[in-house]
């Protein structure tokens, strides 16, 4: 089969996506932060990486990727007035300077591969504008214009997509969905009445990663409840 190699895969969205991929059949290398809470997937290669520093070595992967996926995130909700330029470079650093850094460094790996394929993520905030959100709107609206501009520099040999879902069921999560009643709540301001799943958002990804979706490039998928396209009673 493939093999992939996920940035970010060990709790979450990430680790959702490589237990799928794994799962497939496919070969899967992942890297973690601190490796606290890690559970492996048997059979994926992990590897320690912090994003923010020089990309590690990576000669234990194989000579070519078919796939690359950038999961690292954060959700940090704060009036704007409260935040300093400095944290808006800090999250700039980690939303999109690492998957620069990424890219850069396996693309040579990528160009090898038969059908091989890029994947951000980005937030369904990006389009709909939330308050509280500068930050993270800020560095995935960057994502958003990544995938685009690398969709046309890598074409026709690499696709590149990007992912952007509403509030997602994950530990990144879990402090706005912390109480029943908080979960109800969020989910009552989607149109299919219910909050996204880690594995939802691991199926699309498998799907893009893959030849079935040949055809598909610089787009940016919403996976959100409906919000962003519907407006219901």
């Amino acid at each position: 089969m493939a093999n992939f190699l996920v940035i970010g895969g060990s709790s979450g969205i990430g680790q959702a996506i490589v237990k799928t991929l794994s799962e497939s059949g496919n070969t899967v290398f992942a890297s973690y932060f601190t490796g606290e809470n890690l559970v492996e997937v048997p059979g994926v290669t992990y590897f320690q990486y912090d994003v923010k520093d020089t990309f590690p070595d990576i000669s234990f992967l194989p000579d070519s990727l078919e796939g690359l996926v950038y999961c690292p995130g954060a959700i940090d909700l704060k009036p704007f007035g409260r935040m300093s330029p400095e944290q808006f470079m800090e999250d700039y650093n980690l939303q999109v300077i690492g998957a620069v850094r990424s890219v850069q460094a396996v693309s040579s790996l990528l160009t090898k591969a038969t059908s091989p394929s890029i994947l951000f993520f980005s937030t369904v905030a990006v389009q709909m504008g939330f308050p509280f959100h500068a930050k993270v709107s800020s560095s995935k609206g960057a994502i958003e214009g990544l995938t685009k501009a690398l969709a046309a520099e890598y074409a026709p040999k690499i696709r590149v997509n990007a992912i952007a879902p509403s509030l997602t069921d994950t530990p990144l999560s879990s402090k706005l969905l912390s109480s029943e009643d908080k979960k109800l709540a969020n989910a009552q301001r989607h149109p299919l009445k219910k909050i996204g799943e880690s594995q939802d958002l691991a199926n699309l990804a498998e799907f893009l990663l893959s030849e079935k979706a040949s055809w598909i490039t610089g787009q940016i998928i919403h996976i959100d409840g409906g919000m962003s396209q519907l407006k219901v009673g």
